[in-house]
């Protein structure tokens, strides 16, 4: 087990540098204020309305870095940093959430599948840890002198479990980055946003886009490392 405790280590590690890297980056923009003067709101509902979209409804809710699309109820939600703030930072994440609003209306295919994805990842994310756990369990009590593996059924369902949440994450990827080049396109073609206030947005959402990167290795390597030790295990 002390493999893995040095993958979560590292992930975490790793994580936390990018987040703090993404923080300050935030900070940093959101001290360069537009010119054209426009809230993350009104660049939000413009963006909407750019690309013939009037029926997703703009909100402001609570909380810091909280800003997402929910497709379910067809509403782009900002965080208070977000929705009334007229700088870059506010610029970039409210276009990047209207992105996501983008890709539902012209129904694309990554952020389908994603949504198909959503009810199996909310399964498998509350269980896998507990299954693969108990496999462990089964598998060294179960071992004998007939079967020196032991019984490895638990801990294969519990890997199938953590697959499903690796491949989400790994799916995830390609629907963060396209409504990120979603988002900076419009903001540039639209004129939005200077040529120097696009530096920055597109700074912000690179790091954004780090972060998502970062959980997907890192869930690749916590799968690869419960493979090893469930086909190493066969192999004895």
């Amino acid at each position: 087990m002390s493999g893995y405790y040095l993958i979560i280590i590292v992930t975490m590690l790793v994580s936390w540098l990018v987040s703090s890297r993404l923080k300050s980056k935030f900070e940093h923009y959101s001290k360069v204020y537009l010119r054209n003067g426009m809230s993350g709101k009104e660049i939000a509902e413009k963006m909407l309305r750019d690309n013939g979209i009037y029926d997703v409804q703009v909100i402001s809710v609570p909380g810091q870095l909280t800003d997402h699309y929910n497709p379910a109820n067809k509403t782009v939600n900002l965080s208070e940093g977000v929705y009334m703030q007229r700088n870059a930072a506010a610029a970039a994440v409210a276009a990047h959430e209207c992105g996501h609003a983008v890709q539902h209306a012209v129904s694309y295919s990554m952020l389908q599948l994603r949504s198909k994805l959503v009810p199996m990842v909310n399964i498998s994310s509350t269980l896998s840890q507990f299954v693969l756990l108990a496999g462990i369990a089964v598998m060294v009590a179960s071992r004998s002198i007939q079967n020196p593996s032991g019984n490895t059924t638990v801990l294969a369902i519990g890997v199938l479990l953590f697959a499903v949440t690796t491949f989400f994450a790994f799916v995830t990827l390609p629907v963060e980055y396209d409504a990120s080049n979603r988002a900076m396109k419009w903001l540039k073609e639209s004129g939005t946003v200077t040529s120097e206030e696009f530096v920055g947005v597109q700074d912000s959402l690179r790091w954004a886009a780090r972060t998502y990167v970062v959980a997907a290795i890192g869930s690749l390597a916590q799968l690869l490392y419960w493979a090893s030790i469930l086909f190493g295990n066969r192999r004895n």
